[in-house]
C-alpha cells in the first residue's frame, strides 16, 4: 500500500506568485460554449441511453453549493448488470456560464465531492466565473458505492505494521495483503471487480451527457491525470480542454511507477534537507549526506524499536514513512517535518510524526477513518495494473531502488505483492494511450514532484498526439493553484478561453 502515488491535502499551502505570462500556440482548440444544457444520447452505447439521458436532481448542500446523484451501469460491458449510484458536487458558475469543468484531485481514491467543498480557495476565480465546477467520487470511493474492506481497528493495524525483509517478513506481508483482498471481497461484493480507471472514465463521459456539455472541460491531479488521459483515449470526439497536473505516464507499468517514485521521495528528500540546513535551527547535522542517513537512522530506529508518542500508541517504521512522505508534497508543509525531526532526535518521542502519518492516512483520534481511500487505493490500481509478482524480478528490482533511493527506496520496493491475491484480474487496456484526434491536452509538471516525478509528465505530454507540457520550477505535488501566476494563467487561459500555452513553457 506504500508503493503507489496518493494525492494528499496540503495542511499548509504555501502560494508563491511569480511574473510570467505565457504564449499561444499554434494548435487548434474547441471555441466558445460547449454546453447545450440537454443531455446526449447519440453518444451514448448501445443499451446505455438511459444513462446518458438521466436527469440530475440538484439540491442545495450549503453555501452556494449544491448536490446530485448519477446512475451509473457496473458494468459497462452489461447493460443489464444492474445499476450504482456516483455522488456529485458542484459550485454553480458565477458568471457568463460556458458548461461544466469537471475536476478530480487524485488518488486513486480522493473524494472529488471532498475537493470542490474547497472549490473557492482552489480555483481561480476565471474557472469559477466560467464554468460549474463539478467534483464527483470515482466508482469505489467515498459516496459512489465505496469499496468496503477491514473494519477500523484491522484497518489501522495493517496500516501501522512493519515486516522484516526477510522471508519471514514476506510470508507475513502476504498473509497481512490477503486478509485485506478477502475482507474487500467479503465486504464489497461483485462490484469490485469494476471499479477501475476505464470504468471511471465511461463514468465520466456519462456524466458529460447528463450535465448537458457536447464536450468534456477537465482539470485532474496526479491520478487524475491517468483519469483524463484515459478519457481522451476512449472518447477523443467528446474531449474538450483537459489540463492534466502532477501527471502520471500512462506508458509505464506499476513496477517502473514504483522504482521512479521512489527516486522522486529521495529527491524531494534532499531537497528538504538542504533547505532545512539552510537555516539556523535545523536539527539533521554537517552535510545533505549525513542530514540523510540521520533519517534513516531515525527510520531503522522505529523499525528496532517504535517510539512513544503522546498517545497509547507506538510510532512504526511504517507510520514514520507516511510522517515523512506527506510533508514533502508541499514545500509550505517542510517546518512540520523539521519539527517531527527535532522531536524525535532531541526527545526520542514521536507524536508529531504520528499527527502527520494519521493525516496522510484520513485517521481521526478515535481509531475511525474518515474515508475510504486506502481500500479504494489498493481496489482501482490492482485492477488497473497487478504489477510483477516473480520473486526474483522483485528482488533484483528491490536492489536497484534501494541503490537509487537509499533512505526511502525500501518502501517502494516488492510492488508485485500487492495484488497477488487479489480477487479479480487486471482489466486489458482498451484505450489509446495517444488518444489520436484529441484537442490540445495541456500537461503540467512540477521539476521536484516527489509523488509524480517530472519525467512522467515528459513522458505523457509526449505520448499523447496533442500533448502541450508546462513546467513549473520548483517543489511539491502539482502546480495549479500551489505555485505561481504562470502556470494559473496558462492553465485558466485554455480551460476559459482555449488559448492554447506555448509547448515547452517554463515557469
Amino acid at each position: 500500500m506504500r508503493t503507489r502515488p496518493v494525492l494528499v491535502a496540503a495542511t499548509a499551502a504555501a502560494l508563491v506568485l511569480a511574473s510570467c505570462t505565457p504564449s499561444d500556440g499554434d494548435d487548434p482548440a474547441p471555441s466558445g460554449s460547449t454546453s447545450s444544457g440537454t443531455p446526449d444520447a447519440q453518444s451514448a452505447p448501445e443499451g446505455f441511453e438511459d444513462y446518458y439521458t438521466q436527469e440530475l436532481d440538484w439540491e442545495q448542500c450549503g453555501a452556494g453549493y449544491e448536490c446530485a446523484t448519477a446512475e451509473a451501469p457496473v458494468d459497462w460491458a452489461d447493460a443489464d448488470s444492474g445499476s450504482i449510484e456516483l455522488g456529485l458536487k458542484r459550485l454553480p458558475a458565477t458568471g457568463d456560464k460556458q458548461g461544466s469543468l469537471l475536476v478530480n484531485p487524485g488518488g486513486p481514491g480522493a473524494s472529488g465531492i471532498t475537493f470542490v467543498t474547497d472549490a473557492r480557495s482552489v480555483f481561480g476565480q476565471p474557472l469559477q466565473e466560467a464554468f460549474d465546477i463539478v467534483g464527483f467520487d470515482p466508482r469505489g470511493v467515498g459516496e459512489s458505492a465505496p469499496v468496503v474492506c477491514l473494519d477500523d481497528a484491522d484497518k489501522d493495524a495493517a496500516l501501522s505494521e512493519d515486516f522484516s525483509d526477510d522471508q519471514a517478513g514476506i510470508d507475513a506481508l502476504e498473509e497481512s495483503l490477503k486478509e485485506w483482498a478477502d475482507a474487500c471481497e467479503e465486504n464489497t461484493g461483485d462490484q469490485l471487480a469494476h471499479v477501475d480507471t476505464q470504468s471511471a472514465a465511461r463514468d465520466m463521459d456519462m456524466l458529460r451527457s447528463a450535465l448537458g456539455d457536447e464536450e468534456l472541460n477537465y482539470l485532474g491531479f496526479s491520478y487524475g491525470t491517468q483519469l483524463g488521459a484515459t478519457y481522451a483515449g476512449l472518447f477523443p470526439e467528446t474531449a474538450g480542454r483537459l489540463v492534466l497536473d502532477g501527471a502520471i505516464d500512462t506508458t509505464l507499468t506499476s513496477d517502473e511507477i514504483s522504482a521512479e517514485q521512489a527516486v522522486g521521495f529521495e529527491n524531494a528528500l534532499r531537497a528538504y534537507v538542504e533547505d532545512c540546513q539552510s537555516g539556523a535551527d535545523c536539527p539533521l547535522t554537517g552535510d545533505v549526506d549525513a542530514g540523510m542517513e540521520q533519517i534513516h537512522d531515525l527510520l531503522e530506529r522505529a523499525y528496532d524499536d517504535p517510539l512513544p508518542t503522546d498517545s497509547d500508541r507506538d510510532l512504526t517504521q511504517t507510520l514514520m514513512f507516511y510522517g515523512i512522505a506527506l510533508p514533502l508534497y508541499s514545500q509550505g508543509n517542510w517546518p512540520l517535518l523539521t519539527e517531527a525531526v527535532d522531536e524525535a532526535v532531541t526527545q526520542g518521542t514521536g507524536s508529531t510524526f504520528l499527527y502527520l502519518a494519521d493525516f496522510y492516512n484520513d485517521r481521526e483520534p478515535d481509531g475511525s477513518f474518515s474515508t475510504n481511500s486506502s481500500e479504494a487505493f489498493r481496489a482501482i490500481n490492482c485492477l488497473d495494473d497487478a504489477g510483477n509478482p516473480d520473486m526474483d524480478f522483485m528482488d533484483e528490482q528491490a536492489a536497484e531502488i534501494e541503490a537509487a533511493a537509499p533512505t526511502m527506496g525500501e518502501f517502494f520496493t516488492y510492488n508485485g505483492l500487492t495484488c497477488w491475491d487479489w480477487p479479480y484480474a487486471a482489466v486489458d487496456q482498451e484505450f489509446d494511450l495517444a488518444a489520436a484526434g484529441a484537442p490540445p491536452i495541456v500537461v503540467v509538471g512540477t521539476t521536484n514532484d516527489p509523488a509524480t516525478p517530472y519525467v512522467w509528465a515528459e513522458g505523457l505530454a509526449d505520448t499523447l498526439d496533442s500533448g502541450v507540457l508546462v513546467t513549473y520550477d520548483g517543489e511539491g505535488h502539482t502546480a495549479y493553484g500551489s505555485s505561481n501566476s504562470c502556470v494559473s494563467d496558462a492553465v485558466e487561459s485554455y480551460l476559459v478561453d482555449g488559448d492554447v500555452p506555448e509547448d515547452g513553457l517554463t515557469c
